[in-house]
């Protein structure tokens, strides 16, 4: 079964990255990339989405209010939060983001990160939101 994905990043050179990374994952079903949060979330509330990769500091509205926002949905997707603040990091914990990255990521990262999604989607159960280090 695979992993359903929408990535979110206003940076088209950050977008273009991370969907290339997760294109290569046999395991991963990229539904949509999109340079706003509104245009996604829009995109969300209409179809199944597993996980959802979004940049923090955005234009419209930040990954931390997408994220709020998604998981307030009957069937809300897991958010993985994404930034090159590293002090974001609490405001992810406290809405219990499924996982916060820190820029510039790399390929192992987001395949930790997927990883451990398969894990709980399996029955494993996570206790908090994961911190993935550089």
């Amino acid at each position: 079964m695979s992993i359903r994905v929408v990535v979110v990043d206003n940076s088209e050179e950050l977008l273009v990255k991370l969907t290339g990374i997760l294109n290569d994952m046999s395991e991963i079903e990229l539904c949509g990339s999109f340079p706003e949060a509104i245009t996604a979330m829009q995109y969300i509330k209409e179809h199944p989405v597993d996980l959802v990769f979004s940049d923090i500091v955005m234009p419209d509205i930040s990954g931390i209010t997408l994220a709020s926002k998604l998981y307030e949905l009957p069937d809300p997707p897991e958010v993985v939060l994404l930034s090159g603040i590293p002090g974001f990091s609490l405001e992810a914990f406290k809405i219990r983001v499924f996982a916060f990255i820190v820029k510039p990521y790399t390929r192992a990262q987001i395949s930790k990160v997927i990883r451990l999604y398969k894990e709980k989607r399996s029955g494993a159960e996570a206790d908090s939101t994961a911190e993935i280090a550089r």
